[in-house]
């Protein structure tokens, strides 16, 4: 990491509100002695609304080609802010997949139960940014490869999970499920999620899957629409190898989605592995708050007439 400081910022660019949100990290960052950067797509969209602020952002070099010392490298990013919701947490959490970057998210969607704080917390945000007051908390991810006539076609990852689906709204997806190794069970459906803890809350429950702590380290699997008797969510061993084949006799064809945003196509006969990454993403948190908490205030838990032990009197702040 360089002697300097730099935070990139990852701005969800379709709403107003979030670049609104970005100009002012920027102007707290540069007076704090720390260099704002974006990527140049990002950067060339919040400069649309013209700011001086914009100014003061360097550009992040995502060729990994630094020009002249004017772009900066992501190895030399010291945290991400992501200021959006949940998909562009995962937008940034792509764009350091290999720097293993902090990443520290600013609430500007619905739920964001990825993201750490609200957008009235951003000039506090800062502060603790400057002050190197947060803690950062490792989130298990997926290494994803699809397999077709005994070898590899393609490989990705994922935070919150891999998905297989149905390619055409009128055609069942026949597949067989697979856990290390061992066949489990074969039907039509319209997918299978497979998950991980942090992806517990997102499609998987969606689907009805079982919420689980982050600190629990384990693999979901979660079945769409299954025509069977036994089609239940699963949880498995963090270590265990789930697959997925697309039956050969299967009248459908199916895509393959990582993170709702890589996508591969699933011809009849193709296998989708998926297995614990050793590459965990790095969560910046300022507050390490019990999971319960986020649970209850994401979703808005009616917890009223509980009477548990004496606690601290101060509000859970997130």
């Amino acid at each position: 990491m360089s002697a300097n400081r730099y935070v990139l910022l990852v701005v969800h660019t379709g709403r107003a509100e979030a670049i609104a949100a970005a100009a002012e990290a920027c102007v707290g960052l540069s007076s704090a002695g720390i260099t704002p950067v974006m990527t140049g797509g990002d950067l060339l969209e919040c400069a649309k609304h013209v700011s001086p602020v914009w100014a003061q952002v360097r550009e992040l070099d995502v060729a990994g080609l630094v020009s002249a010392g004017e772009a900066i490298a992501a190895g030399d990013l010291e945290l991400v802010m992501v200021l959006g919701g949940d998909g562009t947490i995962l937008k940034a959490a792509e764009l350091v997949r290999e720097q293993q970057v902090p990443l520290l998210g600013v609430n500007l969607g619905r739920v964001g139960f990825l993201a750490e704080v609200e957008r009235e917390d951003l000039t506090e945000t800062v502060r603790r940014i400057v002050a190197f007051d947060y803690i950062v908390k490792e989130r298990l991810t997926l290494d994803v490869a699809v397999v077709v006539k005994g070898k590899e076609t393609y490989r990705s990852w994922a935070l919150n999970e891999a998905t297989v689906e149905k390619s055409a709204r009128e055609r069942m997806l026949e597949v067989v499920i697979e856990i290390d190794r061992r066949p489990l069970s074969s039907f039509g459906c319209d997918g299978i999620v497979m998950s991980t803890p942090t992806g517990s809350t997102a499609y998987s429950f969606s689907a009805g899957g079982p919420v689980v702590w982050p600190s629990v380290e384990a693999l979901l699997l979660t079945p769409l629409s299954a025509h069977a008797l036994f089609a239940r969510p699963m949880v498995v061993n963090p270590n265990s190898l789930m697959a997925v084949e697309v039956m050969r006799s299967s009248a459908g064809t199916g895509v393959l989605w990582c993170d709702g945003r890589r996508t591969h196509e699933l011809p009849p006969g193709a296998r989708v592995e998926v297995r614990r990454s050793q590459k965990p993403v790095r969560i910046a948190r300022l507050h390490d708050a019990p999971f319960t908490d986020r649970l209850v205030k994401k979703f808005a838990l009616p917890v009223v007439g509980w009477r548990g032990p004496e606690r601290n009197p101060e509000p859970y702040q997130n």
